[in-house]
């Protein structure tokens, strides 16, 4: 199955604009949360050096006093329980953009979305984590290969997440099944979907300007993942096409 890549992404603009309840707020909600999160994270594992721990810092690095500056460095190290906290916010966080997934997904086929959506992700929290801790496996494996084994191997498990928000009586290891027979063919094809939004990610890497900029990629990419989920699914999207045309060509 050919997937127009244009006519995805032109759809998943019209979506955004019309959808209701709308994509937007869903995608302005997603965003601060996400924000929060990673700010609190950056907190947790931050290091506070004051003036004097630098002038100290650099003392002992002219002076060539490197035990000094390993000691130093050590006792800054965040401790454990640092660590942890930034585990479950991670958690937390991967969980929250899976129900951000579910809204869109109820969205594209009119299943009656709710911002509620947005909390379901904690419902498959179990299979959500495993499916990330085998993804991560399987990939981390196929990579002590080479790098493209790794690279490959991402692109072959990247429709699992979809298939298990989806359909979530699917066991982990179907949805990791039926992702690598529904990518044959199409990891370069995604891999070039992927290319296309780079001038968009590179926007919001820019300080601040960034910030206002994710308020529509946010909604705007993750839409299009789905759409591209629903093509090589062979599913149909209740939402108007534009112009009237199929994506899934």
């Amino acid at each position: 199955m050919y997937t127009s890549r244009p006519l995805l992404k032109s759809n998943a603009r019209i979506i955004v604009k019309t959808a209701k309840p709308s994509l937007l707020t869903a995608g302005l909600i997603f965003v601060a949360v996400s924000l929060l999160l990673n700010m609190l994270s950056s907190r947790v594992l931050g290091v506070n050096m004051t003036a004097d721990d630098i002038r100290q810092y650099m003392n002992y690095y002219a002076n060539g006093d490197y035990q000094a500056i390993l000691r130093m460095s050590e006792s800054m190290q965040p401790p454990g329980t640092a660590y942890l906290i930034n585990s479950l916010i991670q958690i937390v966080l991967y969980l929250f953009g899976a129900g951000f997934l579910i809204f869109i997904l109820n969205t594209v086929k009119s299943a009656g979305a709710v911002y509620g959506n947005l909390l379901d992700g904690f419902g498959l929290a179990v299979k959500l984590i495993l499916l990330a801790l085998l993804e991560g496996l399987f990939i981390f494996l196929w990579s002590l290969l080479l790098v493209i084994p790794g690279i490959i191997a991402a692109y072959r498990y990247r429709m699992a997440k979809f298939l298990l928000l989806d359909n979530p009586d699917m066991g982990v290891m179907d949805c990791i099944r039926s992702s690598k027979e529904m990518m044959k063919g199409h990891k370069w094809e995604c891999f070039v979907l992927d290319l296309s939004f780079l001038g968009w990610w590179l926007l919001t890497a820019i300080p601040y300007v960034g910030y206002a900029v994710m308020l529509w990629t946010t909604p705007y990419i993750n839409t299009t993942y789905v759409l591209y989920y629903m093509a090589l699914a062979g599913k149909p999207v209740t939402v108007a096409p534009a112009s009237g045309q199929n994506p899934y060509m």
